[in-house]
């Protein structure tokens, strides 16, 4: 029961970070189940692979629920969303064969260096006002999200790392590219976790799951992200422009050390 409730708390941060940040959540959910999982008996060939699988379905709860909330305040971007989605799926969907001729390691370092690079373009203070302009252009939100998917398949990270950056630095206000984030990470969860179910099933994961997906535990990480979701949007909605620029280049930064720390370990 205790460790059932640590997850259910694990996948609830996971929601907060979800509706404030526009991310998934994996950066905390997957570092968890590839704890907990090998402590059931999962062997640890299968275990850090099954975290992934099972997080990103988590994360098909977690997404919807925080797109959502987002919605209901009329910030998230359809259009660009509409332009962004079929390059996530592609991406996601395909991701490993798309960088199949990249090295792991100098993907992981660009992807850190991007990262710690847009984590200091957020913290500065943009030029124009932070408010909803005019629309954004698919001529970079077509590519840009057929890259997103990829490296998020490839690299492991939420596509929200690179997705609010993106549509920020294109010109959308921070609140609308973190719900439209939010809402993106839905096509990307949803491809990483089908392509997941059709992998073989280790004999050491519960009879809920389907190929590396537990659904089992993907239901208690992501029960209680349906209620925290919508409490981070309200933050985002209501925190100064100024704070949630500090908090997004915070998380960025925590991201490029995490994938920087992976290397070391590799």
């Amino acid at each position: 029961m205790l460790e059932i409730l640590t997850l259910m708390l694990i996948g609830a941060l996971a929601g907060v970070l979800a509706g404030l940040l526009g991310v998934g959540g994996g950066l905390v959910v997957v570092p968890a189940l590839a704890f907990w999982l090998p402590s059931r008996g999962v062997a640890a060939a299968d275990a850090l692979h099954a975290a992934v699988a099972t997080s990103l379905a988590s994360i098909c709860v977690t997404a919807t629920a925080s797109a959502w909330a987002h919605h209901r305040r009329g910030a998230v971007d359809v259009r660009a969303l509409a332009w962004l989605a079929p390059g996530l799926l592609l991406g996601s969907g395909g991701g490993a064969l798309l960088v199949a001729h990249v090295p792991a390691t100098a993907l992981t370092l660009f992807v850190a260096a991007f990262c710690g690079y847009a984590a200091w373009q957020m913290s500065r203070p943009r030029l124009v006002a932070d408010v909803a302009g005019a629309p954004l252009s698919p001529r970079w939100l077509v590519p840009g999200g057929l890259a997103i998917g990829a490296v998020s398949a490839a690299v492991g990270i939420g596509g929200g790392s690179l997705t609010v950056p993106l549509l920020y630095r294109l010109g959308a206000s921070l609140t609308r590219a973190i719900a439209t984030s939010a809402a993106a990470g839905l096509p990307i969860a949803l491809a990483g976790t089908l392509g997941y179910m059709c992998a073989r099933t280790p004999p050491t994961l519960s009879g809920w799951a389907v190929g590396l997906v537990d659904f089992r535990l993907a239901l208690m990480v992501g029960s209680l992200s349906v209620l925290t979701a919508p409490l981070g949007a309200s933050l985002a909605h209501r925190w100064p422009v100024r704070r949630l620029r500090g908090v997004f280049a915070a998380w960025l930064l925590l991201v490029a050390l995490l994938l920087l720390g992976r290397l070391l370990h590799v």
